[in-house]
């Protein structure tokens, strides 16, 4: 692919982008995005995944604003960010969890890329925005959504009326980000966080995923009846014997993903 690699060592997996200048998120881009989440996702070595981007300039600005600029009928329009909504869905719920390292300039379609992963760890010199409104539209790969359910109202509608860039520190405080490290360390941070992941087996893992992830939208006793079955398979996996020996013998667990 000539935009998008990535590498898997112990479990991890780091998934770059990298689209000179500026990282843009052009259609050939995003679809070999596509085509390396499904193989990330259907690859049974990993079990996080580190998203990032090549370059200092930018994470990731933003998409290509010449293909915006073509986009004249609504019908058109409307398939456009379906199809890169349906990419950022399939981040977010790849069974597995990503982490976004993010740099720098973080974006319009950068920060919905990394608003569909499940952690974000920035640097201390990374910026975030969402701009669409400067260019007479607003976010269209869920910025709306994810943003609002993940700073709430205020906060949401500050960055996309505004259009304004917020620093890492900011964007801290309003539990945009989950880190800040210095820039030099973000992949660093980002590693030694998958790594602790990764050390757990792939069946609990996704199951406190979708634990979590389907139990939001439930009613409070749906959900608990949620945990509760996802609790009972758990129980007949080999995962879980050897989670019980490992304790019971005073070792870290070895497990198989079983």
């Amino acid at each position: 692919m000539a935009y998008v690699r990535y590498s898997v060592e112990d479990g991890v997996a780091i998934l770059v982008i990298e689209n000179p200048p500026v990282n843009a998120l052009s259609k050939p881009v995003m679809e070999e995005l596509d085509k390396a989440l499904d193989e990330l996702r259907d690859n049974p070595s990993v079990k996080v995944v580190i998203l990032t981007a090549a370059g200092q300039i930018a994470w990731i600005a933003g998409a290509d604003i010449n293909e915006i600029e073509k986009l004249n009928t609504k019908e058109e329009a409307y398939q456009v960010v379906k199809q890169a909504q349906g990419i950022v869905n399939k981040l977010e719920n790849l069974g597995k969890p990503s982490i976004a390292a993010i740099h720098s300039l973080c974006l319009g379609g950068g920060l919905e890329l990394a608003l569909g992963c499940t952690f974000r760890i920035a640097g201390d010199k990374a910026k975030f925005g969402q701009p669409e409104i400067n260019l007479g539209i607003i976010p269209g790969m869920g910025g709306t959504q994810r943003l609002t359910r993940l700073v709430g109202k205020a906060n949401a509608l500050r960055l996309i009326l505004t259009g304004e860039q917020i620093t890492a520190q900011e964007a801290f405080r309003i539990g945009l980000v989950d880190a800040v490290v210095p820039s030099d360390r973000v992949i660093m941070a980002a590693k030694d966080f998958a790594k602790r992941i990764a050390q757990k087996g792939l069946p609990s893992i996704r199951a406190a995923l979708r634990a979590v992830y389907e139990g939001e939208d439930l009613p409070l006793n749906e959900g608990l009846d949620l945990e509760a079955k996802l609790f009972a398979e758990l129980c007949e996996t080999e995962d879980k014997k050897e989670g019980i020996r490992a304790f019971k013998e005073k070792r870290r667990p070895n497990f198989q993903d079983r």
